[in-house]
């Protein structure tokens, strides 16, 4: 890799580029190894989870380097909408950015604007940064991988959905998540319930009609096949922890089932 290559394109770059949904996984264990390993698995990308995971600036930062030297893609779920990780992230040269517990169109702005070069947003320069290569490619690269970075909210309670018109609309934002975990705990209903279901269509739809990639978080491999049919953009698979903790369980039971413990 020439030292004047970025080392993985900008996801939304990677989302309008793509001929299937894209698959990751979240990353909440603070180990380069895991990292690596996901990267040896296949995964298209991978989310650093600083909102939900004991992790900080520094290891999402390491994680970014090992993950896209494999060319892995790596978003970055931050630990709040307050805009206070946007920058430095950015700098580091993530894919792209999740902005978590976003609800209305006020909220969206700001979360977009953050991710956005000035004078249209209030993403700072810092050309001399990782993202700019420390200095190493010309001005115009660099704005234009900032351009082509994911910057996308979640949506993830009913006043969301409710607003989804108007939150779809913002300027510069350019991908959503839909947080079903936290939307059924809002709404006080399953995923299956025709309300909820009805609002996921809605949203995919007016998505479309946008043509804003629209991405989720599943379980299983049967699962991500659905949303991929539904028309999901991108698609986490369950998370490191999870996948440890499946295959560690699923070999000491195989274990102890042979050895009649």
């Amino acid at each position: 890799m020439s030292a004047l290559n970025l080392p993985t394109p900008g996801f939304a770059r990677s989302l309008r580029e793509a001929t299937r949904t894209l698959v990751g996984t979240w990353v909440k264990i603070p180990a380069l190894a895991t990292v690596e390993i996901l990267a040896l698995a296949g995964f298209d990308f991978v989310v650093i989870d600083l909102e939900h995971a004991p992790l900080d600036l520094p290891s999402a930062y390491t994680a970014t380097v090992v993950a896209q030297a494999h060319g892995m893609s790596v978003l970055v779920r931050v630990s709040d909408r307050s805009g206070s990780q946007l920058q430095r992230l950015l700098d580091s040269g993530v894919d792209g950015i999740l902005v978590p517990r976003v609800s209305t169109p006020a909220q969206a702005a700001d979360a977009a604007a953050g991710m956005t070069f000035a004078p249209d947003g209030d993403r700072g320069n810092g050309s001399t940064s990782r993202a700019g290569r420390w200095g190493a490619i010309d001005r115009d690269r660099y704005l234009a991988r900032g351009a082509d970075v994911l910057r996308a909210v979640q949506l993830e309670d009913r006043a969301a959905l409710d607003e989804v018109d108007a939150i779809l609309d913002t300027p510069h934002l350019n991908g959503v998540f839909l947080g079903m975990g936290d939307l059924q705990l809002s709404s006080g209903l399953p995923e299956s319930d025709p309300a909820i279901q009805a609002l996921v269509d809605t949203l995919l739809d007016r998505a479309a009609q946008r043509q804003l990639p629209v991405g989720t978080a599943v379980r299983t491999a049967q699962q991500v096949e659905a949303a991929a049919a539904r028309g999901f953009a991108y698609v986490m698979a369950d998370n490191d922890a999870g996948i440890l903790r499946a295959a560690a369980t699923d070999l000491v039971s195989d274990i102890h089932r042979r050895l009649g413990a």
